[in-house]
């Protein structure tokens, strides 16, 4: 990918992987342009990453972009949890590679008869935004929680179809101690 990406894994105080991402790409008074973010998300299709914890091999298949941005759950975001949505595409592969707790569930709706034939995959991941001072500084980073949701199509191949229930940890904070120097995109 040609899109500069700023993003590492961290370890928490409490030894687990965060995806830290440290440029805020989507950003605005208004709202998320979500346009801007499919766009982004484009950059992505066709790419295969691994689940580091259960060696899943997981694809990014051309319906990421739309039900990413154009989803139920995207659609009902505001605010903080909207933006961090929007920026958490930086960190897809790193999110993907540290999931834990994968889950399966059945396929109960039949518009996904197709699609996700045999069903859906959960799983959890967590990632850090850096909050800006006025000084352009690093003040601090904000945890959230997301679930990359997967399917498991009709090919037998898993595809990632949207990361939802994103949350902030507010019982967690990221020491900036030791983590690389940031500076938002322009």
């Amino acid at each position: 990918m040609e899109n500069n990406r700023n993003v590492n894994i961290v370890l928490d105080s409490e030894g687990k992987d965060v995806v830290l991402i440290n440029d805020i790409r989507f950003k605005g008074k208004r709202g998320v342009d979500w346009d801007a973010v499919k766009e982004y998300l484009f950059e992505y299709v066709g790419d295969v990453y691994e689940i580091s914890n259960t060696k899943d091999l997981v694809y990014i298949g051309s319906d990421l972009p739309d039900e990413y941005t154009g989803s139920e759950y995207t659609e009902s975001l505001r605010g903080g949890n909207a933006k961090a949505k929007a920026n958490a595409t930086q960190g897809i592969p790193e999110l993907l590679s540290i999931a834990t707790g994968k889950f399966h569930r059945e396929n109960t709706a039949k518009k996904h008869l197709r699609d996700a034939k045999y069903g859906w995959y959960r799983c959890d991941s967590r990632f850090a935004l850096p909050v800006f001072a006025d000084d352009g500084k690093v003040e601090r980073y904000n945890l959230y929680h997301a679930s990359m949701l997967i399917r498991h199509a009709n090919d037998n191949k898993l595809y990632l179809y949207d990361v939802i229930d994103i949350k902030k940890e507010t019982s967690n904070s990221l020491s900036l101690q030791g983590l690389p120097d940031t500076k938002p995109i322009s």
